[in-house]
């Protein structure tokens, strides 16, 4: 009689710890999986390099989906041909140089391996001094290069509509051969090439291109970073 009843308690109780283990060594086992996809995604992130976009409304794409806008198109490409670099859109509407100085610590904590710049088209628009937009790009390439010499920097160079004087639009313009020449980067001559006061490839604030207009950009980037990515 004892045995009947120690064997109908105890081989439930067998049975539940036998799960019980089986279950912990399940989750063990899970977790061990967990580990090991998470350890991979790490060192396959520290394997890829970074290209940064640091500008304004026109970098962030402005009315359009990010993804298709030209750093977006640009992460496309890169994937297409199955390189280790991630695209990081550092665009902000409204971005002046100022404001873009204030915030480049912050994009600066990981080092980019290529560095945009697409900044100015702001402070033209709202006729801040060119010798203040001059400086801050300046002092913005200088924050890069000082924390990493190896960073390769393109320069976006912009041009404005003649609003605040023809004198004003042309000497904005010349700015940025000039600060590119100082600082010995590459020069875009002028990222909205083919794209800029074209009606059907901007949207209706005449200013900001379409996702057509952004493919267009794209590929007078793309040569630009394609060369320092080799």
């Amino acid at each position: 009689m004892r045995f009947k009843i120690f064997n109908s308690y105890v081989l439930p109780t067998v049975l539940l710890i036998g799960l019980t283990f089986f279950s912990c060594s399940e989750k063990k086992e899970e977790t061990a999986k967990q580990e090991v996809i998470a350890e991979k995604e790490t060192e396959t992130k520290s394997d890829q390099k970074t290209i940064l976009f640091f500008g304004n409304s026109l970098t962030a794409a402005y009315g359009i989906d990010p993804e298709d806008g030209f750093a977006g198109l640009t992460q496309q490409r890169i994937d297409s041909l199955g390189l280790k670099y991630r695209v990081i859109n550092g665009g902000l509407s409204g971005e002046t140089t100022a404001g873009g100085l204030a915030r480049l610590d912050w994009f600066l904590e990981d080092k980019p391996d290529v560095f945009v710049l697409e900044l100015g088209g702001n402070d033209g628009l709202r006729g801040i001094a060119l010798s203040e937009t001059k400086k801050n790009l300046m002092l913005i390439i200088d924050k890069v290069q000082e924390k990493y010499p190896d960073t390769k920097i393109i320069l976006a160079g912009m041009q404005i509509p003649p609003n605040m004087g023809t004198e004003y639009a042309r000497e904005f313009t010349e700015i940025y051969p000039a600060v590119a020449e100082e600082k010995d980067v590459a020069l875009i001559p002028f990222l909205l090439e083919n794209v800029g006061g074209i009606k059907e490839l901007n949207l209706p604030d005449g200013i900001h291109p379409t996702e057509e207009g952004h493919k267009i950009v794209f590929e007078t980037i793309w040569p630009f970073i394609e060369k320092e990515i080799e």
